[in-house]
């Protein structure tokens, strides 16, 4: 058990005053004030314990007794130059320049300074005067310069401590944003996942409703379909909540789609019932990881769009071209219906989505209305960095 600290000052001020009523009683019997030297041992050694609560108070009650010392049984008499009670005058400058600032420090050590030279000319004879004074001027010193050292890795502390709270709130700051940015990611996914596989299983549930008497063959390939496109969308929504609910630090994850998942998702819509083009220039199977990713769901967004918003008797081409520099990926369609009737209704996060997804690898996104009708996405990825 670590003892207090005011229990260690308690002990020094005791050993002092052992040592000083033994020599207040010698000195009692050479013609001495005892009651003088009693009130002097109390002012100087009483308030050492209390030194680090009131350092500033204690130092002066301790510096009054230094003076009372030095006006009652100081001047004009014969003894012993020093007492044991006069080492709490260099404990409390140590206390003040530990603890306080340097100019409180400086003016006391001022006063103590006067106090040894009054002490010097009119207690001790010439010879003796430069000895001594020297000798406590060392301790002075000692004092001060261990004042220094205390108080500049205490300040050194604090500091570290200080930067370790600052530490602690800015990883838990990090951790909130990583967490908000990791909810905004999954949320795109799901939109993602859910508005495609949707779009694809209403578009084949009307169908096969439409040609379930006159066409069963037809119908039963689009419920097929629809179980397909269900079990996908399953798949991936239980990858993407499987993240949020796993506390296992080694978490198995499933492969992220690519750029090759293009050719699936053009022949989905082409089974849902709108003819897709797909024109792939250069090779797109070894793309950077967070491109790729984008690229395939910048593309399967657009077809959801297409597939909701176009029409009938629409058809939609992507393109992918990519060269040293850079990939480019453009979709567009002929129909009659856009997007905007999204941005009315829900807020538009599907076009938000794909642009933050261009934005966030440095690139370019651009969606509008073709000229001639229909809808255009254009996106641009920087490859050479």
């Amino acid at each position: 058990m670590k003892a207090h600290p005011a229990f260690g000052d308690s002990l020094i001020a005791g050993i002092l005053l052992i040592f000083d009523l033994g020599i207040g009683v010698a000195m009692a019997g050479q013609g001495m004030s005892f009651s003088a030297f009693l009130a002097v041992t109390v002012l100087m050694l009483g308030p050492l314990p209390f030194r680090r609560y009131h350092p500033l108070g204690t130092s002066y009650l301790i510096l009054a007794g230094g003076y009372l010392q030095l006006f009652t049984h100081g001047i004009g008499t014969e003894g012993l130059p020093v007492r044991m009670s006069d080492f709490a005058l260099a404990i409390a400058l140590y206390t003040l320049v530990a603890n306080t600032t340097r100019k409180t420090a400086l003016i006391y050590l001022g006063w103590l300074l006067a106090g040894t030279l009054l002490w010097a000319v009119f207690r001790v004879s010439e010879i003796g005067a430069v000895f001594f004074v020297f000798l406590i001027l060392v301790i002075f010193g000692f004092s001060w310069a261990m004042g220094e050292f205390v108080g500049a890795r205490r300040a050194y502390q604090r500091e570290m401590e200080q930067r370790l709270v600052l530490l602690e709130t800015e990883r838990d700051q990090q951790a909130k944003i990583a967490v908000g940015e990791e909810r905004s990611r999954i949320a795109r996914e799901l939109h993602d996942v859910v508005a495609h596989a949707v779009s694809v299983m209403i578009v084949h549930a009307d169908g096969a409703a439409y040609a379930i008497r006159s066409q069963p063959e037809m119908a039963e390939n689009a419920v097929r379909t629809i179980a397909d496109t269900g079990r996908l969308a399953l798949t991936e929504m239980r990858r993407l909540l499987g993240v949020l609910r796993s506390e296992d630090a080694e978490t198995q994850w499933a492969p992220q789609p690519d750029a090759r998942g293009v050719v699936e998702l053009a022949e989905n819509t082409r089974a849902a019932g709108v003819p897709v083009q797909l024109e792939i220039t250069g090779d797109v199977d070894d793309l950077p990881v967070g491109v790729g990713l984008s690229v395939y769901r910048i593309v399967q967004e657009a077809l959801t769009n297409v597939i909701k918003h176009a029409g009938s008797d629409t058809t939609a081409l992507v393109r992918l071209a990519r060269t040293p520099e850079e990939l480019r990926l453009e979709v567009t369609d002929n129909g009659f219906g856009t997007p905007h009737d999204v941005v009315k209704v829900s807020g538009g996060n599907g076009l938000i989505g794909m642009r933050e997804r261009a934005a966030v690898l440095g690139g370019e996104f651009e969606a509008g209305p073709n000229p001639g009708g229909g809808w255009r996405v254009r996106a641009t990825f920087p490859l050479a960095a």
